[in-house]
């Protein structure tokens, strides 16, 4: 895509201080985009991890595009409302809104069956897959008014496989459920809903869990992918004149970026996990009322 491919588009990146969410609203500003970003970091030091949304926002802005930093808590549905109030109140428009916001329990990764770790874990079907459900509760009738806009959930091949135990498996296998259903209600009205299956991420996260744990995740760095990767992948599929065609599916990112022709950072092009972790589900296409 050229650089301006996004200019006078309006994008909602949830989750964006850090980690993938940063790494798709920046490579949707440098398209062009202006792009809210949302999460609850504002100074550095406040999180586990580095990272703030006032920081990604700039860096929208100085790779050409307009970031907008919006402090939002999304277990907060008020928050949530107001969120896409201001984006309609600003931009009158919303082309693609990116369901990022998740909550990750510093032991997910951890040894350990699901019982033995906190509770806690469980608390990302709210931040993860409940919050998803009510921004995109807001964000439709923006794009539905418009006749047109794409909803993207990020998700995993731990909608598949065992993957940091059942809450985890339950959020991203929910996702991909919810982008199905969603797309019905949708259709009539050209507005797409998808999920996407990133890889193993590149990300200050990652960066962390190969310092405490190299034995097991050293070995998959070098076929990490980029979180911009994903924000690319979400724009070709935002420009796709066949993007309804995809509506309810969900799709592997290295799979996509390949078809599309979109290469990684440095010209990787990083590989499909599908032999190895399982492939999307196949929806039944009946439709009870």
């Amino acid at each position: 895509m050229t650089q301006n491919a996004l200019a006078d588009r309006v994008a909602v990146v949830t989750g964006a201080s850090r980690g993938a969410g940063k790494g798709i609203a920046l490579a949707l500003g440098a398209l062009g985009a202006r792009v809210y970003v949302t999460g609850r970091t504002r100074r550095e030091g406040d999180a586990s991890l580095p990272g703030t949304i006032d920081a990604t926002a700039e860096a929208i802005s100085d790779a050409g595009g307009q970031g907008i930093a919006v402090p939002c808590d999304h277990r907060d549905d008020g928050a949530v409302a107001a969120l896409f109030e201001r984006v309609e109140s600003e931009a009158g428009r919303l082309d693609i809104l990116v369901n990022n916001a998740t909550f990750l329990h510093d032991q997910l990764i951890e040894d350990g069956a699901f019982w033995e770790k906190p509770l806690e874990l469980v608390d990302i079907l709210d931040v993860g897959l409940r919050s998803a459900y009510v921004a995109s509760h807001h964000a439709a009738p923006l794009m539905v008014r418009q006749r047109g806009g794409l909803i993207a959930n990020t998700s995993s091949f731990g909608a598949q496989c065992y993957m940091h135990g059942p809450a985890y498996g339950a959020q991203k296998a929910g996702l991909d459920k919810m982008a199905w259903d969603m797309a019905v209600d949708l259709r009539p009205h050209d507005v797409a809903a998808v999920s996407i299956w990133m890889g193993f991420l590149a990300t200050e996260r990652t960066a962390a869990a190969i310092a405490r744990r190299p034995d097991r995740f050293a070995a998959l760095a070098d076929s990490a992918e980029t979180p911009q990767l994903s924000g690319h992948v979400i724009a070709a599929l935002w420009a796709d004149p066949e993007c309804m065609k995809r509506s309810g599916h969900t799709w592997i990112v290295a799979e996509l970026a390949r078809e599309y022709g979109i290469e990684d950072v440095g010209g990787k092009q990083p590989p499909s996990f599908r032999k190895a972790l399982g492939s999307p589900i196949a929806f039944n296409p009946a439709i009870v009322e």
